[in-house]
């Protein structure tokens, strides 16, 4: 290697620093090998001779700051310890202000505004930390180390009678705005919503420079911001061509050599029971009773894994987006919808492959036996929920009895659970009634009744014994077998000691002895707390208290179902992992070995990933539509429950509506109010007026802002 230059221009010091950062980040992407010299500089793109100098100073430069060591003459590696460093994810609030998550670290590191640097939220990032004014952990951004995210969603500003301009993104997303020189407006006018590709962001720069890639439309509008809210989360809503195309050539026909193949289950009585407005029904369930008295009961799932074959675009595409995303207003397939509401729709009288699980119970719901593996079937009818609830409740109509059967058992197997542990959140969901053009005209409430437990059950039933047929002998003995899980972590024992302490002060008890103690307890709160003022507030707190479920290779169990081992298995043409559990099934039914787990937690932690953004994306566009309906109601009076507190202020939710608006403490004017976290409570000092979490309140609608998705509200 050349030698090492003694001195470095001041002018060349802010190119050395921009060729740093490149190396950081080429190298952070495996920080665990050891390059040379060529090697970073092929790998970022500095190939000439003039340009493998600069990588040789700025390494020098690296080296000198101990981002980087020199193991032996002229090879490097990442320095992953240096003192008071920490690698993490940076996520923003709306004041500016960042906290970054470590592995390992109990506690989320405070980084100040004016300490955020370059960092965009969701973004890997280094930092160094220190204890400010000698008390409390805070850090400051040194590099970014890998941008989540490219894309933003945002409102042009064109500046006038200038010919640059800039977009105006949502402040969680990215806490500076991002600068469009002439030329990549792409069409853009002044005030509209568009996507900004942000192209680079020099050092000493304020803003980072982008360019306009698709313009939206103008803010507001029903269909800008529904496309808003999915490029918002990266989510796409129309499938690439030619994974289109590759889904029209698949082979729908039932052919006599695949029939063969499989258990033949077209004769025995089978249905589906959806949502009214479902058209990609992904299950059935089949009854018949044996000569013995008992029960055989199949749980039949489309075989998605029949069509969409690994290594093919299709599924590469269904990786991608590995879950199927519920708007309002519409449903973002996971699949193309030949598939989704087609091929692998168990529609009814057709013919259709299945991948099952079927068991013998007795009268006691106890199974006897159970078979897995690929099945035909024939659907005798489509049921909605309310016309299966109907033969539960009358017990007249079509299949009455049939129905009846399933629902004794269901019941049963429900009991059971509960017994052994299961916490039962039944928390009702808000859906909207729309006109022709999307417009909100009503809200409802979605609320589980007994034709929903019946599904839920023998879903529930089928994953948890799919689960532990991979994983178990039918000695019991552990099989070491890979395999996709749903797990569910125990709760966060600080956040249950809080919830116990609160709820006390409403009379309430609860018991954290242990964690059959603690289930119980939990189901006992839930079902005293129905029907009083206090139910909204304690149920959300309750489900604060839990962790998230996610997906996983190690089974370490399911805590809010009480079960050991559970994966999904039962939705395979809207989720991902459940077409992953489906081919990992028929492997091991075929004799095959455990596969690479590393390959398949890769692939866990994407779908958990996946799913977070859809919740989050499903949780805007209703926030949307709420807002939307309740721009009717400007002015008007409501009763509503303080359903969250904050420095701030408080929200409070319309029960009859579910919208949520939020008073800010700056508009009580009649005293100075004072955040009390212990007792979710906002105190007024001079006259002590409190407003606590659950606490009934008058309220009238004076704002609905419907590009930040957010309603103000003012006390009466």
């Amino acid at each position: 290697m050349p030698k090492k230059r003694k001195y470095i221009s001041h002018k060349n010091d802010l190119k050395l620093m921009e060729i740093g950062r490149l190396i950081l980040r080429f190298m952070n992407a495996n920080a665990s090998k050891i390059y040379n010299y060529k090697q970073i500089a092929e790998g970022i793109d500095y190939k000439n001779p003039r340009q493998r100098e600069l990588v040789i100073q700025a390494l020098h430069k690296l080296q000198g700051s101990e981002k980087i060591q020199e193991v032996e003459k002229g090879k490097y590696i990442v320095n992953l310890k240096i003192a008071g460093t920490l690698t993490g994810i940076i996520d923003f609030n709306q004041s500016g202000n960042a906290y970054v998550s470590v592995e390992g670290l109990e506690d989320d590191v405070f980084i100040h505004a004016k300490n955020v640097k370059d960092a965009l939220q969701g973004d890997k990032v280094l930092i160094i930390t220190y204890h400010y004014k000698g008390k409390k952990l805070e850090g400051s951004v040194l590099e970014v180390l890998e941008r989540t995210r490219t894309e933003f969603v945002g409102t042009f500003q064109k500046v006038a009678h200038k010919d640059f301009g800039f977009v105006v993104c949502d402040k969680k997303s990215i806490n500076t705005d991002i600068f469009i020189p002439r030329g990549k407006f792409s069409d853009a006018e002044d005030g509209d919503k568009v996507i900004v590709k942000m192209t680079e962001w020099r050092p000493g720069d304020k803003n980072p420079q982008g360019e306009i890639t698709q313009v939206l439309g103008a803010p507001g509008e029903h269909e800008t911001e529904i496309h808003s809210i999915l490029a918002e989360y990266g989510l796409p809503y129309e499938f690439p061509k030619e994974v289109e195309l590759d889904a029209d050539k698949i082979d729908r026909s039932i052919t006599d050599e695949e029939v063969a193949k499989r258990r033949d289950m077209r004769s025995i009585c089978t249905f589906t029971i959806d949502p009214k407005d479902a058209k990609d029904f992904d299950d059935a369930l089949s009854i018949q009773k044996l000569e013995n008295g008992n029960w055989e009961i199949g749980v039949h799932i489309a075989d998605v894994s029949h069509y969409v074959v690994p290594g093919t675009m299709l599924d590469d595409e269904a990786y991608k987006r590995a879950t199927s995303v519920y708007l309002v207003d519409r449903v973002v397939p996971m699949l193309p919808e030949v598939l989704s509401n087609d091929v692998c729709s168990l529609r009814p009288n057709e013919d259709k492959y299945t991948f099952s699980a079927v068991f013998e119970l007795n009268d006691q719901a106890e199974i006897q036996k159970q078979w897995f593996g690929r099945t035909v079937i024939h659907s005798d009818r489509r049921f909605t929920y309310e016309e299966a609830q109907e033969r539960i409740e009358t017990g007249q109509g079509d299949l009455v009895d049939e129905i009846n059967t399933l629902d004794r058992l269901a019941k049963i197997l429900r009991s059971e659970r509960i017994r052994k542990g299961a916490i039962t959140f039944d928390r009702s969901e808000v859906r909207f009634n729309l006109d022709e053009n999307n417009e909100p005209i009503g809200v409802y409430f979605k609320i589980s009744k007994d034709s929903n437990h019946l599904i839920e059950e023998f879903m529930l039933l089928a994953n948890k014994k799919v689960s532990e047929f991979v994983s178990l002998t039918k000695k019991g003995e552990i099989t070491n077998n890979t395999f996709i899980y749903r797990v569910h972590d125990d709760p966060d024992p600080a956040k249950l000691e809080a919830l116990r302490d609160f709820v006390s002060t409403f009379g309430y008890k609860m018991d954290l002895a242990n964690t059959k103690k603690v289930a119980e307890s939990l189901n006992r709160l839930l079902h005293d707390v129905k029907g009083k003022g206090e139910e909204n507030m304690i149920e959300t707190l309750a489900m604060r208290s839990m962790s998230k479920a996610v997906y996983s290779t190690e089974p370490i169990g399911h805590y809010g179902l009480g079960f050991d081992y559970y994966s999904h298995f039962t939705s395979p043409i809207r989720r991902y992992p459940d077409l992953i559990a489906h081919r990992l099934l028929q492997h091991y039914l075929d004799g095959g070995k455990s596969p690479n787990k590393p390959e398949l937690e890769e692939k866990a932690k994407h779908c958990s990933s996946m799913e977070r953004l859809a919740a989050d994306a499903e949780r805007d566009s209703i926030k949307f539509m709420q807002v939307k309906f309740m721009e009717k109601h400007l002015g008007e009076t409501f009763t509503g429950v303080i359903s969250g507190v904050a420095e701030f202020g408080f929200w409070v939710e319309i029960p009859e509506n579910g919208a949520e608006g939020l008073i800010k403490l700056r508009d009580l004017v009649d005293d100075s109010y004072m955040y009390d976290a212990k007792t979710h409570a906002v105190y007024g000092m001079k006259h002590g007026n409190k407003y606590q979490l659950g606490d009934q309140v008058q309220i009238k609608v004076v704002k609905a802002n419907l590009i930040q998705k957010q309603l103000d509200f003012k006390i009466v």
